[in-house]
């Protein structure tokens, strides 16, 4: 999480956790899971995640501290208290393999408004300002785990809109940065179905493709649509559309004339790109894949047990 900012789960998180098995497919769909998996939460609903930073007045529960090598996972539950009365509030995160995270028990916090105004809430005019693009890669040279994330949640999206299909995704940022990771999820053939990218400011195209790539609201999360249109969509993180939609500045050609003859730039940096092609993360493309009802659908129960086994 950015610091100041929150988000809030609506489906089960944590533990108590029950195994497949045990649940059965009913009671399952009851907290959000639609498909198999290898154990099922019934813990807290609108779990509210913020930034380790951002936490005040908390001690750790020591006896709760279970992780791996490197830090906590959440485990045993709250693992963070108050530090005035001592009652568990949080858990705290931060092993090896996890975003460090802090999430906040709904039954154990309390809104209090601090009088302070937080200005404007933010609406899709802000997806054209350049700092709200989210680049690719990150300072140190790897792929942003942002877009990793967002890249997993897309792809799950993606399967369910297509009904586990082939695609065929728009020339630019989108195939250059997208074609390994839908190759991953999503079978190659004949009778693909047409992707494009689409969103406010943008000139719709004609034809409507099968799948339009759309941004999320910043603050409410909501996917974007086109006005009337009721087809398939797949949302995407408002930072990581915003890059493939205004990617700024790329080309290395000059505005007006040419180089002159045997002049070579040497000024102009390529974009930096890690050593391997952009994955989603596998974490990201399973919780929401089955968090999405229509994996019930035969065909596309079928992808899931294919891609479990």
């Amino acid at each position: 999480m950015e610091p100041a900012t929150y988000a809030v789960d609506p489906r089960p998180t944590g533990p108590p956790w029950r195994l497949w098995e045990e649940v059965g497919e009913e009671a399952a769909a009851r907290q959000g899971v639609y498909a198999p998996v290898h154990s099922v939460s019934f813990g807290a609903r609108n779990r509210i995640v913020i930034a380790p930073g951002d936490s005040r007045s908390m001690v750790l529960i020591f006896e709760k501290c279970e992780g791996y090598c490197r830090g906590v996972d959440g485990r045993a539950g709250p693992n963070s208290a108050c530090e005035g009365c001592g009652h568990p509030v949080a858990t705290r995160m931060d092993d090896c393999g996890v975003w460090q995270t802090v999430w906040l028990e709904p039954d154990a916090t309390v809104r209090r408004p601090l009088g302070l105004s937080a200005g404007p809430p933010p609406d899709w005019g802000e997806l054209k300002r350049a700092e709200h693009r989210v680049p690719p890669v990150e300072p140190d040279g790897s792929w942003s785990r942002r877009w990793e994330a967002a890249v997993g949640v897309a792809m799950a999206h993606l399967v369910v809109a297509t009904g586990n299909r082939p695609v065929a995704l728009p020339a630019g940022p989108v195939a250059e940065l997208l074609s390994h990771a839908v190759g991953l999820c999503l079978p190659a053939g004949p009778d693909a179905h047409s992707v494009g990218l689409a969103g406010p400011g943008m000139r719709p195209s004609r034809p409507r493709p099968d799948v339009l790539l759309v941004p999320r609201h910043p603050l409410t999360g909501e996917p974007w649509r086109p006005p009337g249109d009721e087809a398939a969509v797949v949302p995407l993180d408002s930072g990581v559309w915003a890059y493939l939609a205004h990617p700024g500045e790329t080309s290395p050609v000059p505005a007006v004339g040419v180089l002159p003859e045997g002049v070579l730039r040497d000024d102009y940096p390529l974009p930096p790109r890690p050593w391997y092609p952009l994955r989603p993360h596998l974490g990201a493309f399973e919780y929401t894949l089955v968090g999405l009802p229509a994996i019930r659908a035969l065909r596309l129960r079928g992808y899931h047990d294919a891609y479990q086994s």
